[in-house]
């Protein structure tokens, strides 16, 4: 049961929804943004300073994040994030998931920025 648990949530990684993300990010100590999406998704459209690293690249680039902030993490619609935050939770990483992904940010009008 812990297994199913970890894999839906329940290993300790919260979520927020994008108006309490903008919130957080719009504060006084910002996440810092990490995008799980591919190049090509990433491209299209991402959260301001967000930076990338896909989801199946993530174990290998632990050593890029930071320890001593919490970590946002953004994919298309928060699935792939999630799963992102989690393993990121269990390697020690103080982890948000974007609930709703980047469709919950556009829908709510919040900037995006386009290109690489």
């Amino acid at each position: 049961m812990n297994f199913f648990r970890s894999l839906l949530g329940g290993a300790g990684a919260s979520s927020l929804s994008a108006q309490d993300a903008k919130a957080r990010l719009d504060g006084g100590n910002p996440p810092f943004i990490l995008d799980v999406r591919q190049p090509d998704e990433y491209r299209q459209g991402h959260i301001p300073n967000a930076v990338l690293v896909p989801l199946d690249q993530l174990s290998g680039a632990l050593k890029k994040l930071p320890k001593d902030a919490d970590i946002l993490c953004v994919c298309r619609s928060g699935a792939r994030s999630g799963q992102a935050a989690r393993l990121l939770n269990g390697a020690g990483y103080q982890t948000i998931n974007l609930r709703g992904g980047m469709i919950a940010w556009q829908a709510a009008g919040y900037p995006v920025k386009r290109g690489g």
